[in-house]
């Protein structure tokens, strides 16, 4: 039996930062009803029910206007839920999608049109039951304008870096290319990060610090990574909140407002801090 992990809930303290008008979280999970929408049959996990509307209660909190939903793994290959979102919200979301290698063209048209603007692959040490690096279904989806969505593991991304950067698609980094925090800014991952981002094919997500060390907000490890990163290509970063939090059983439950508020840390100008939270993800996503 898969594990039910704990999840935050759509309660969250208002953040000290006034976001900027358009402020788009671009990586956020929903989840249920799980009689409608049952989790794969190889899910290591299940989750409480996450529907749109206990986001949209957390995003007017926080002062965000869009989101990018990323069908979670628990799904496995099936974005039912997300396919149905974007087709009740089509002005509130876009979509990663986990698809099958053999998908038919004109559902990758369907799809395309709902809104789904990549596909998430994943470092092999995440698993097979989510799709690993495939150059196949990489090159059919960027006939359709996708994105390859890469989340890595460890330090992983320095032995990845090419493989991605041979496939036709911009390249987005999830969660901070999952570096582990620890490590330091001079680490070779982070540096293979930095020659990936000047190549102006690839983007990296601001988002899930949690999952780069074992540390709680404010996650001070995390801290010089940001830094380094809004330095160096303040034009390829997009924020997201991981929202809600799966996977952290046996550790703290970030507070969203918290995450929020990570940005006047990490992100000090304000008009940096609009062109991560609005100008990139509106050009990444299409909103």
């Amino acid at each position: 039996m898969p594990k039910l992990t704990a999840t935050a809930n759509a309660k969250s303290k208002k953040p000290k930062l006034a976001l900027p008008p358009g402020a788009c979280d671009t990586h956020i999970h929903l989840f249920g009803p799980a009689a409608k929408y049952p989790v794969a049959s190889d899910s290591p996990y299940v989750a409480s029910e996450a529907p749109p509307e206990m986001l949209f209660e957390l995003q007017n909190t926080l002062g965000l206007s869009t989101a990018v939903i990323v069908s979670p793994g628990a799904y496995g290959r099936d974005y039912s839920l997300l396919a149905d979102t974007l087709a009740k919200y089509p002005d509130r979301f876009r979509g990663i999608a986990l698809v099958k290698d053999d998908i038919p063209t004109s559902e990758l048209a369907r799809l395309t049109k709902l809104g789904v603007r990549g596909m998430r692959m994943m470092s092999a040490q995440r698993g097979q039951h989510v799709p690993n690096f495939a150059p196949g279904i990489a090159a059919r989806i960027h006939e359709h304008g996708w994105h390859v969505q890469f989340y890595p593991h460890g330090t992983d991304i320095a032995e990845y870096a090419d493989k991605l950067l041979s496939l036709p698609n911009d390249i987005v980094l999830d969660h901070f290319a999952s570096i582990p925090a620890e490590g330091g800014i001079d680490q070779p991952a982070m540096k293979a990060v930095m020659k990936m981002l000047d190549t102006g094919k690839v983007w990296l997500k601001l988002s899930g610090p949690m999952r780069c060390t074992p540390q709680n907000v404010p996650y001070p490890s995390v801290t010089p990574m940001a830094h380094a990163l809004v330095k160096h290509a303040p034009e390829r970063l997009v924020w997201g909140s991981d929202w809600p939090h799966v996977n952290l059983d046996g550790r703290e439950m970030p507070d969203d407002g918290d995450l929020v508020d990570l940005l006047l840390e990490w992100v000090p100008d304000a008009a940096t801090r609009k062109r991560i939270l609005v100008d990139n993800a509106n050009k990444l996503y299409g909103f």
